[in-house]
């Protein structure tokens, strides 16, 4: 029923593509891989399980969020220190490390103008100059321009760049190795391209564009990986796979520790809110993220069972009705899949 539907969804030209990834505890319950997408030469190009995708705003969860708890856990950081320890550049300096991560910061959600593809603009002294739409603590406004800064925290706590650490430090160690922000000329074949620039599509290259003017990188937007990468980083995330880079504990608060809907980095199910775009019949306290080009992952630590869901439905433009598709796929999952 579930492949069915994705299919459906591919034959009706709602999306070009998915891998889809469904486990509970030890138990893969379903690997599928469906569609396919227009290369940047313009051939066609099969979907499948190793396909690499444009992670788009899955990158907060995947990367920073793990460099934070991992600069924590080696007290090289707090999450009550002022951003501004960091980055003395910041000028507020109330505003700390953990309000970045549950977008309680007052930060805008994002530049304005807008950042184009085209643009040539220094985002970084953009974001330094931002001014905060409401005082700390007061909402959640899920902000892109609090997770660039955390990759520029992380960067200067470390003293190396952020891509290298993570790479080192978090993905290398965690067997994900497919996983990586700006693509070798050789491994872009192998992302499926997201959306159409100047006539051709883009393949391999962040569609991100606050990403792409910071060389590709940044704590918001740019890594790539595959959904088997992303199986393994649920599994350790829900502690179904055992690792010794980052203590559980602090793995755990990233969805115990909420600001409203918000954990570290991640989007919590309370079990009352309306905007949640997975379905309503997971486990509270079920924990997950989404990212632009069609992206998602979905974590229920009760069940102990992930989804994985890796679209480039930007392909077809920006007005893919995502947040219906996940709603009914995950509903669908956890009334037909789990045990």
């Amino acid at each position: 029923m579930v492949d069915a539907y994705i299919n459906d969804l591919v034959n009706e030209k709602e999306l070009p593509g998915a891998v889809l990834i469904v486990q509970q505890q030890q138990n893969r319950l379903l690997t599928g891989s469906y569609g396919a997408y227009t290369a940047e030469d313009g051939s066609k190009q099969a979907i499948v399980n190793h396909t690499l995708f444009d992670l788009a705003s899955l990158t907060k969860v995947v990367a920073t969020v793990p460099a934070i708890l991992l600069l924590i856990s080696r007290n090289q950081l707090t999450l009550r220190e002022p951003v501004q320890t960091f980055l003395p550049t910041f000028h507020y300096p109330d505003i700390t490390i953990q309000q970045l991560l549950q977008h309680c910061s007052g930060l805008p959600a994002d530049l304005t103008p807008v950042v184009e593809r085209n643009h040539r603009r220094d985002i970084m002294q953009e974001i330094m100059a931002s001014e905060v739409v409401c005082q700390p603590n007061k909402q959640v406004v899920y902000s892109d321009l609090g997770m660039i800064l955390l990759g520029k925290v992380i960067e200067q706590v470390t003293g190396c760049s952020f891509n290298s650490f993570v790479e080192q430090e978090i993905f290398k160690p965690w067997g994900m190795h497919h996983t990586r922000f700006r693509l070798q000329e050789q491994q872009r074949r192998l992302a499926a391209s997201t959306e159409m620039f100047a006539g051709k599509f883009v393949q391999g290259i962040v569609h991100d564009e606050k990403a792409l003017l910071l060389d590709g990188v940044a704590g918001s937007a740019g890594l790539f990986s595959c959904a088997e990468d992303l199986a393994k980083y649920a599994e350790i995330f829900l502690g179904i796979r055992q690792q010794t880079v980052i203590p559980y504990e602090w793995m755990e608060l990233t969805y115990t520790k909420t600001f409203k809907n918000r954990g570290l980095g991640f989007e919590v199910w309370r079990g009352d809110d309306t905007s949640l775009c997975f379905g309503r019949r997971w486990s509270k306290n079920s924990f997950g993220h989404t990212g632009f080009t069609g992206t998602s992952i979905w974590m229920d630590p009760i069940q102990k069972a992930f989804v994985i869901f890796l679209t480039n439905a930007v392909h077809y433009g920006r007005n893919i009705k995502l947040r219906r598709i996940r709603e009914k796929l995950h509903t669908m999952i956890y009334e037909k899949l789990l045990i």
